[in-house]
């Protein structure tokens, strides 16, 4: 029988520790820590995100019903549900937001070879925001409407294998636009988002950076054709045009050339009018491109279904960043845990599993890597598998 180490200690035994040391250090978060650390804390709030706790009292007990079994899951500290609200509450937020990001760049070079709905050699990202509702008597923090608070989780993601690469945390009366500004673009990577994005200053910093854009017209958008090429209309390609803006504004927002492509889409009859800076891609690949926005609201779904951001253990906005920066480094923990062990279960069944074998000493390879598992999971596909991978 396998004596080795705990299930939890060994999916956690993937984090690179050292960079979450230097972060922790970076913020002084173990300053005057007697007892429980910022990693006691962490590994706690990532054992309430893998086993589905709802509250802080429902972490205290299910771990004080194993306390013989916390040093063997890396958790030195005693757990007491006061002990971590305080620190939820005082331990600043941007030791784990910084930790998330060394795990991006751990997740996005283990992916970086993997494709999607488009064979192209460039960089894709898919740019939106999630609202998360909150009550605005416990949240006043975060105002959103009149009577009603809410947090947004502002997200790129590279849709090579859905790695989230900027995140940004606001309240609810944030401007979506402005997260735009907070960004630093890769040259010749393309962006890909929807007509709330459509600020011309701003896409024109975007083209400046040699970064390229596909967006959404909006109607009362003004504009001269320069030209227009030949499209193939049983493609469901309408036209193909060059212009510039126009109008009092515009011009002066974005003084440079712009491709604008209407398409009909087969399946649903719809009309789309895109916009974009590429000039190089074919009519047909942009707006297969801008289909594939559509993976960032899966990836809203699957973390709102699979982790705990919807029900928070604190109520200061420290806590409820802190909450929501661990939830998305443990979404990235699974996809690195998949990858390194060549797993063929979707994120959804890797959660599942470790959901209910924390404290076994199965190793993770074998529970990963279950033959019957793999095959339930082609017969039983449900709305709950959103990616592929």
């Amino acid at each position: 029988m396998y004596t080795g180490k705990l299930v939890f200690a060994q999916a956690m035994a993937h984090l690179p520790l050292p960079s979450f040391r230097r972060c922790v250090k970076r913020y002084g978060g173990d300053y005057r820590a007697r007892r429980f650390t910022c990693l006691d804390q962490y590994l706690t709030m990532a054992f309430a995100q893998l086993s589905y706790r709802e509250s802080l009292r429902d972490i205290e007990a299910c771990l004080m019903a194993h306390r013989a079994k916390l040093y063997h899951m890396g958790i030195r500290g005693p757990v007491a549900r006061a002990t971590l609200a305080d620190a939820n509450a005082r331990r600043d937020w941007r030791i784990y937001a910084d930790f998330a990001q060394s795990l991006i760049a751990t997740a996005r070079h283990l992916y970086a070879g993997d494709g999607f709905a488009v064979e192209l050699q460039h960089t894709v990202y898919a740019l939106d925001s999630t609202t998360i509702d909150l009550c605005l008597a416990l949240f006043p923090w975060a105002p959103f409407m009149r009577a009603k608070g809410a947090v947004k989780l502002h997200t790129l993601l590279d849709l090579r294998g859905n790695i989230p690469s900027f995140i940004h945390i606001s309240h609810g009366r944030w401007n979506d636009m402005r997260a735009l500004d907070l960004m630093t673009f890769e040259a010749g990577a393309v962006y890909v988002m929807d007509r709330g994005y459509l600020d011309f200053e701003r896409l024109y910093r975007l083209n400046q950076a040699a970064a390229f854009f596909i967006t959404r017209a909006k109607k009362n958008f003004k504009f001269y054709r320069v030209s227009s090429q030949p499209v193939d209309p049983t493609s469901g390609l309408i036209c193909d045009q060059i212009l510039r803006p126009s109008g009092l504004r515009a011009p002066r927002r974005y003084p440079e050339r712009l491709r604008r492509i209407k398409y009909r889409d087969g399946e649903s009859g719809r009309i789309f009018v895109y916009l974009c800076n590429n000039f190089t891609l074919p009519a047909l690949t942009i707006a297969e491109l801008y289909k594939c926005r559509w993976q960032v609201e899966l990836f809203f779904k699957w973390i709102k279904q699979n982790l705990r951001i919807k029900r928070f253990f604190g109520t200061s906005e420290n806590a409820v960043k802190s909450q929501i920066w661990i939830a998305v480094s443990v979404y990235l923990l699974i996809a690195i845990l998949k990858k390194r062990l060549d797993s063929n279960l979707s994120l959804h069944m890797i959660m599942q599993i470790l959901s209910v074998t924390i404290f076994e000493k199965t190793p993770l390879n074998q529970l990963l890597n279950n033959p019957r598992l793999i095959e339930h999971q082609t017969r039983n596909h449900n709305q709950l598998n959103l990616f592929d991978y």
